[in-house]
C-alpha cells in the first residue's frame, strides 16, 4: 500500500500553504487542489502529498502525540538544507540534523508552524 497524502491541521491556511509550498519548492510543490478549508500540495496529484486543513469541527488543531510526517531527502546535504528552510520559514527545531543511528539513519526534526512534528531523513 502507498501513501497519496498526509493531512496536517492548520490555524492559518495562507500561512500553512506558503510553509509548505515554499518549504518544497525545489521539488516543485504547489498547491494542486484546493477547497478553501482543504488543500492539497505537491508536484502531482499521482505523487505522495501534504494536505493542509482547518479541522472539520472547525476547533483549533492539535498535533498528535507521537504522530510525525516523514519527508524523505535525496542525501544528508538535503536533509540539512530542508531544515534549514524550514526554520527560516519559522518552524521551530525538535532536533538538528544528525545521526541517530550510525551508518543507518540521519535526519532532523522540526515543527510546522502549527505545531506539528515532521522529520526529513536518509537512510545511511
Amino acid at each position: 500500500m502507498m501513501i497519496g497524502y498526509v493531512t496536517v491541521g492548520a490555524s492559518d491556511m495562507d500561512k500553512a500553504k506558503a510553509f509548505y509550498c515554499d518549504l518544497f519548492a525545489d521539488r516543485g510543490a504547489k498547491v494542486i487542489i484546493d477547497g478553501g478549508r482543504i488543500a492539497m500540495i505537491g508536484a502531482t496529484p499521482k505523487e505522495p502529498m501534504i494536505s493542509v486543513c482547518v479541522p472539520y469541527d472547525k476547533k483549533d488543531p492539535q498535533p498528535g502525540n507521537g504522530n510525525m510526517v516523514a519527508f524523505a531527502a535525496k542525501n544528508k546535504e538535503e536533509v540539512d538544507a530542508l531544515y534549514a528552510k524550514a526554520i527560516s520559514l519559522g518552524a521551530t527545531c525538535e532536533g538538528a540534523p544528525g545521526q541517530r543511528i550510525p551508518d543507518r539513519f540521519y535526519g532532523a526534526y522540526v515543527r510546522d508552524l502549527d505545531g506539528n512534528k515532521m522529520t526529513f531523513y536518509v537512510f545511511g
